[in-house]
């Protein structure tokens, strides 16, 4: 309900106007406390106004002028069949019709569990995603993307088609610490064996006390950019963990194969995880224009995913679905999905992506099973019994499917790591050919995968075999030119082969698809120092 004058001349046109049920009141005013505490102008009135048709007038014209309707949700909104809300939510949405679909105007927050299904909100407000404040607590996230939708250079609009292309020739490997000694050896000259190393974080480099801070700049992602979230495990089981955060890691990975997307990278999505981050806050760190959510529900023989498709500007709901699927369908339902998000970010599929995306795969359920589990053990590895489980589950993915092309490429990748930091005398080349024998494999099974390329790449740069090396990281990024992974791969042999602008270029690219990475900056810096631009890799390191 609710206004704080009710003298219609007076009305500001930047204010936000804050419509709640009466029960909702100490949730709303802690909702306006923390936006009028920024500045921003918030009608807000728990008891002033008075009934009748001074009431009515005030209440229209306050709707009519507001810049942002902020409708609190809740179950008292839910059970309440009457209320003055409801009109306010009424008048909310007959207005949003005459407004721009690119133009931010309904921004509803819920302050308690009530499900963005609920029957009871009027169908206009559950299309737009839902901001959740638990009990009105408002963070400064939700503060600031208010701010941002107030500002009048406020963007809306996911821009028009874009393609992306790869930086021209060169390239070198990544994924998991393969030491800075090996690559030395391998290449005797650049200090990474790229297989994405942990790095620890170093205090950002704050501005002078003092210093006069530039207006932040208008948020203008680029075009066809998208986050992928890691999607929720509803499943019940904690121990299932690694399996919606693998459904999401290769969903992420069929959305990178498009060329014509630019996706987020895994560390700075999975950044977010357990976090209640604003998804306006999101973009803005990932620069992104739309962000992918959802939820996986797994059952004995069956899994629920319910994905839905955002813009990450205004907060409108693209696109969302729940799909019930067979096991054994997971990889096809990847492929639906993917196809559907490119399809509501109206992008032009030059190629046949469901094809493409099923390369290297799997329809065997307890092989994707094995593969999933490696994969999230993949990402914790830092000791010799975490290496051992990532190699016992791509080997036994493989067992199962002896066709899982994508295994074979991981552990390939996996066997030159443990080779590089673990392995010692006469079993360093044995872990070397058996790197060689999976790859080839990988290889020859999908000649189109991405992954199979660059765990040959490695092989071959290992074994300094740098013209086969340079054939294999290049065929990589031509198929994943949106691959963070093997962009800091090319990067780092490019620069080892004398090609720095090109390694520099790859670098950036990796380092916008990976902006919370620590260690994209690390290689961009690298490949700076290695031109001798010593001011530009400081401030990438910094």
């Amino acid at each position: 309900m609710g206004a704080e004058s009710a003298e219609p001349a007076s009305i500001p046109t930047g204010a936000v106007f804050l419509s709640y049920a009466s029960q909702d009141a100490e949730a709303a005013r802690k909702i306006c406390e923390a936006l009028r505490a920024t500045g921003i102008e918030v009608w807000f009135d728990q008891s002033e106004l008075r009934g009748g048709d001074v009431w009515d007038q005030t209440i229209r014209k306050q709707i009519k002028a507001c810049a942002l309707f902020i409708p609190v949700i809740s179950r008292h909104t839910h059970e309440r069949r009457e209320g003055y809300f409801r009109l306010e939510w009424k008048l909310a949405v007959d207005r949003s019709n005459l407004i721009s679909a690119t133009q931010a105007f309904l921004l509803p927050v819920v302050i308690d569990d009530t499900r963005e299904d609920d029957e009871e909100v009027p169908e206009k407000i559950r299309d737009i995603h839902w901001t959740r404040l638990p009990a009105g607590e408002t963070p400064p996230a939700f503060v600031e993307r208010v701010q941002r939708l107030l500002s009048p250079e406020a963007s809306t609009t996911i821009r028009g088609p874009a393609r992306v292309r790869a930086p021209a020739r060169a390239s070198w490997w990544s994924k998991h610490r393969v030491s800075a000694a090996v690559a030395v050896v391998a290449l005797g000259a650049f200090g990474y064996f790229a297989i994405d190393k942990p790095w620890i974080s170093k205090p950002a480099v704050t501005s002078p006390t003092g210093a006069a801070r530039a207006a932040p700049p208008v948020f203008s992602p680029p075009p066809h950019s998208i986050a992928v979230l890691p999607f929720v495990n509803m499943s019940g089981d904690k121990e299932q963990e690694y399996f919606s955060d693998g459904l999401t890691e290769e969903l992420l990975n069929d959305l990178a194969r498009i060329n014509e997307l630019q996706v987020a990278a895994r560390t700075s999505a999975f950044s977010f995880k357990g976090k209640d981050t604003d998804i306006s806050t999101i973009a803005h760190k990932l620069n992104v224009g739309a962000v992918l959510e959802g939820s996986v529900r797994r059952s004995a023989h069956r899994v629920r995913v319910t994905a839905q498709l955002i813009n990450a500007v205004s907060g409108y709901h693209l696109w969302s679905e729940t799909y019930d699927r067979d096991l054994g369908d997971v990889l096809k339902l990847q492929t639906e999905i993917a196809s559907a998000v490119a399809s509501a970010l109206k992008v032009t599929l030059l190629r046949n992506v469901a094809t493409e995306m099923k390369v290297g795969g799997t329809r065997n359920p307890a092989a994707y099973d094995a593969y999933l589990r490696a994969a999230s053990a993949y990402w914790r590895e830092t000791t010799v019994s975490d290496n051992e489980s990532v190699r016992a589950g791509y080997q036994e993915a493989v067992r199962l499917d002896p066709n899982f092309a994508l295994a074979y490429a991981e552990w390939s990748i996996a066997l030159n790591a443990y080779a590089a930091q673990f392995a010692h005398g006469p079993a360093v080349s044995d872990f070397y050919r058996q790197a060689r024998t999976q790859a080839l494999k990988a290889v020859a099974l999908a000649p189109e995968l991405a992954e199979g390329h660059l765990a040959l790449f490695i092989v071959y740069a290992v074994s300094l075999d740098l013209a086969r090396a340079n054939e294999e990281i290049e065929r990589a990024l031509a198929l994943a030119p949106g691959n963070a992974r093997v962009l800091r791969n090319y990067s780092t042999f490019a620069v080892s082969m004398r090609h720095t602008d090109a390694g520099i270029t790859a670098a950036r690219r990796a380092a916008a698809l990976d902006p919370l990475s620590v260690e994209s900056y690390s290689f961009l810096s690298d490949a700076l120092r290695s031109a001798r631009r010593y001011d530009e890799a400081l401030a990438a390191y910094q």
